[in-house]
């Protein structure tokens, strides 16, 4: 697919589009750095430390913001942090694996001890958990320095470069710097969960030489030959997010009548909600977005339970726990990323987002069975949201307003590059392996189907048996089981 008016076509051949192609040694011995859209990539070792049952070395990579290698974006660079993990015995011999972080707009996991689906990718691989650029300590982008950017229209800019097209652009920088031409043919492998699968699909779609084996956890991505998904994506959500809102009340009818409450509470407030600590106005739709994380996930009812169970105080009013609690539910201030590119990761060609999940949301059968307050007033149940940033999202929660005219431009913005090669997907020959959970509320399952039949060769395991966090909940056994069928040792 060709991208929008005026970007430059992304090379599928496996090597990165490039200004020359000049190159040096690399840091390490064997490696090569290749000049890119004006820059050489430079690479430094940083500290090595010991958590328990884990080698942790951290890395540090300097690469070009724009790899179309634009006059007004010339020389400029960003910085891109991994963490190696090794088992204690490093065995530099074993092939890398890079792991992709669902989101999109979060760093990877901070190793304290050996998690469940490390502990089996350790033996096999050396680990690199890369934090995607504008994440963690790569480049990130705060609700603080992004205003540093300009007025909204230079910060929408800014933040077109931090899609999936650049992380795994990244990647590529990455491992040139890594992995010697000798070492499995200067090949590495990816797992990506969620996001960081659609990121694994796009490496797939513009840089398959590179690829060893991919594995991809509850992270197939949606409508991959549309200009824009995004509406598809939350027409599919309103639905599964309503089946998943009346799983919750069967499992714990008397928050029918607390969520009744709550939302009655909340709308009596002056402006229509309860002002938090950090200045956030907690309205009923607010307080419907605690579906996003509590309705997907391994013990999110249960979370979510709890929290409702502790609202009020013994004179009715809402209590400062629930309000700390709340506060610290979602990472709006920490990650402002995942908000303003939330619906951009669906854009591929000339479309705009414009919004998608609130003009969903507004139509009907969505629009009378999400409104809150009519539903607590006429005593039915108060449903849920699921994974969809709204527009008023940046006008009640505090940490986001600041940013609302810049998520204002991106959602009308049309010059988005293409994520996906449909004739490289259909004849990709790297091993692919995918689980797709058949409940999951963050990737529908029929979408994710119908791209899972676009990838020549590909393996899929499909289950109910895990919700989207089936990597944290299970993942010794799903990591050995997607690497055994991508390598042909499980047979699926």
């Amino acid at each position: 697919m060709d991208g929008a008016p005026g970007s430059k076509r992304q090379r599928t051949d496996g090597t990165l589009a490039r200004a020359s192609a000049r190159e040096v040694p690399g840091t390490l011995p064997g490696t090569v750095a290749v000049e890119v859209a004006g820059v050489l990539p430079r690479h430094e070792v940083g500290q090595t430390f010991l958590v328990p049952g884990l080698v942790i070395r951290e890395h540090f990579f300097t690469v070009p913001l724009d790899y179309n290698g634009s006059e007004a974006t010339a020389g400029k660079t960003i910085t891109i942090f991994a963490r190696e993990v090794m088992a204690p015995a490093r065995n530099e011999s074993l092939p890398w694996l890079v792991y992709l972080q669902g989101g999109p707009g979060f760093e990877a996991p901070r190793m304290s001890e050996v998690s469940i689906w490390v502990r089996p990718a350790i033996s096999s691989h050396r680990l690199l958990l890369l934090d995607q650029r504008g994440t963690g300590r790569s480049t990130p982008i705060t609700t603080t320095n992004l205003p540093l950017r300009g007025g909204p229209e230079e910060q929408a800019e800014y933040l077109s470069y931090f899609r999936a097209d650049s992380i795994i652009k990244d990647c590529e920088v990455v491992r040139r710097l890594l992995v010697p031409p000798t070492s499995f043919g200067g090949r590495w492998s990816v797992l990506g969960q969620s996001f960081g699968g659609f990121c694994a699909t796009t490496y797939l779609s513009q840089a398959p030489a590179g690829l060893m084996e991919v594995l991809i956890t509850g992270g197939l991505p949606p409508g991959i030959s549309l200009p824009c998904s995004a509406e598809t994506v939350y027409t599919a959500l309103h639905k599964r997010v309503i089946a998943a809102n009346h799983k919750y009340y069967d499992r714990f009818p008397n928050d029918v009548e607390q969520m009744q409450r709550i939302v009655k509470y909340l709308a009596e407030q002056p402006g229509g909600g309860a002002t938090l600590p950090d200045g956030t106005l907690l309205t009923p739709r607010l307080l419907q977005t605690l579906g996003l994380s509590g309705l997907g996930s391994g013990g999110g009812f249960e979370r979510l339970h709890y929290l409702l169970d502790g609202f009020f105080d013994a004179e009715g009013h809402m209590t400062p726990a629930f309000a700390k609690a709340f506060d610290a539910w979602h990472s709006w201030d920490s990650n402002p990323l995942y908000a303003l590119v939330h619906e951009a990761i669906y854009c591929q060609g000339g479309e705009a987002s414009n919004w998608a999940a609130d003009r969903v949301r507004a139509q009907e059968p969505f629009a009378s069975q999400f409104d809150a307050v009519a539903a607590a007033e006429e005593g039915r149940r108060v449903l849920f949201t699921g994974e969809c940033v709204y527009r008023f999202m940046f006008e009640d929660l505090a940490p986001l307003r600041p940013l609302l005219p810049t998520a204002d431009v991106l959602a009308a913005r049309t010059e988005w590059g293409p994520l996906y090669d449909a004739k490289t997907l259909a004849s990709n020959k790297v091993p692919t392996a995918a689980l797709a959970y058949v409940e999951d509320l963050y990737v529908d399952f029929g979408l994710s189907q119908e791209t899972a039949s676009s990838i020549r060769g590909i393996k899929l395991w499909t289950t109910n048996e895990y919700r989207h966090s089936g990597i944290r909940d299970d993942g010794s056994r799903i990591f050995e089981r997607l690497l055994g069928m991508a390598r042909n040792v499980i047979f699926d």
